[in-house]
């Protein structure tokens, strides 16, 4: 899907009167896929240079376009900080990566628990991308039982 369409998927919902945020069709992902460390080597940010040249995991390539040319919504989310926006960017389309945005600033250090209103799911990288599989695990959650 092209950024172009992301609009109309993402469009005004409105419940009793007011509007309310969107909520993507079943069948559309919106990934938020790291960039260091994961679909290239490791860089922090305290090594700026190492970001135009590092080369990307192939198989990160491969399934995040894969993943963009499936209608899926593909944004890079990054602990980069807002300096390094272009560097980045160019990076991204020099190397072929598909994607609808790109967001700067995730905190550093890892251990991230989301707390979000919507549906998310996490999938720690380690080393391979590959298609995503169905997996049983057990997870932290609100005890929404004794509302």
């Amino acid at each position: 899907m092209k950024k172009e369409g992301v609009e109309n998927l993402l469009s005004d919902k409105i419940e009793k009167g007011e509007k309310v945020s969107p909520v993507l069709p079943a069948d559309i992902k919106n990934y938020l896929i790291d960039i260091d460390g994961t679909i290239t080597e490791d860089v922090p940010n305290e090594e700026p240079e190492r970001m135009e040249t590092c080369a990307p995991y192939p198989d990160a390539l491969a399934t995040c376009n894969r993943w963009y040319d499936q209608g899926h919504l593909i944004c890079f989310f990054t602990s980069r900080t807002e300096e390094h926006r272009a560097v980045t960017e160019t990076w991204l389309n020099k190397n072929g990566f598909k994607f609808h945005s790109l967001l700067m600033g995730k905190p550093r250090g890892g251990n991230y628990h989301w707390i979000d209103n919507h549906l998310v799911k996490a999938t720690r990288y380690k080393g391979k991308f590959t298609d995503l599989v169905d997996k049983n695990v057990t997870i932290q959650v609100f005890d929404d039982e004794s509302i």
